[in-house]
């Protein structure tokens, strides 16, 4: 689906948006999102003991909603937390644990957050992070392969991960999207500020 070369990381995360919408309704959605829930669900039984606490995204324009599988996966074992971030004002995000039926406040760019005031939804530290691309691209360095994540462009997750990974070395942060949004060099490259995913996942499998 992608056509496009050269274009401004806006333009490009516009025609994207307007790809990913147009997706969504048709027939081959269906099947590669149930596919990418299914590779999810592999990894999460494959790192059974590993992971105490994953933040989630609540999903916008399109992206793949992970709750239903997340929330199956909390339920098995009690210490098993979700958790959702929380946009501060300096563009760094906080994770707050979060539950089924919980009321949501909207942020100033209207995705629903919790209320990090909620005194029985303390902040949260993930083991793993899942975050959703607008688009991600893939190169290698060393024989490793790096994935970054074209995002919305408020860098509020490079922000975040750069924080995050000196607390936490261990730190898993997965990217979520589909085959079609990997972007060559010609059309977007990560630039120095931007953090790499350790992972990627995708209706293909887990990329990593």
């Amino acid at each position: 689906m992608n056509d496009m070369h050269g274009n401004s990381p806006k333009t490009l995360r516009k025609d994207l948006l307007a790809q990913r919408k147009q997706f969504a309704a048709e027939p081959g959605y269906q099947p590669s999102n149930q596919a990418l829930l299914s590779h999810l669900q592999h990894f999460l039984e494959s790192s059974r003991g590993k992971l105490q606490t994953i933040a989630l995204y609540w999903p916008i324009q399109d992206e793949v909603d992970l709750r239903p599988t997340l929330l199956a996966w909390a339920k098995v074992i009690a210490d098993r937390q979700l958790a959702l971030p929380f946009a501060r004002p300096d563009k760094h995000l906080d994770f707050f644990i979060w539950q089924a039926g919980d009321t949501l406040i909207p942020s100033q760019h209207g995705v629903l957050e919790p209320d990090p005031n909620n005194p029985r939804r303390p902040q949260a530290i993930p083991d793993c992070i899942l975050i959703p691309c607008v688009g991600w691209s893939e190169s290698k360095g060393g024989g490793k392969p790096y994935y970054w994540r074209l995002g919305y462009g408020g860098g509020y997750f490079d922000r975040t991960l750069t924080h995050l990974r000196k607390a936490n070395p261990s730190l898993l942060c997965i990217g979520i999207g589909f085959s079609w949004q990997k972007l060559d060099d010609a059309q977007w490259q990560a630039q120095t500020h931007d953090e790499p995913l350790d992972a990627m996942l995708t209706e293909s499998g887990l990329l990593s």
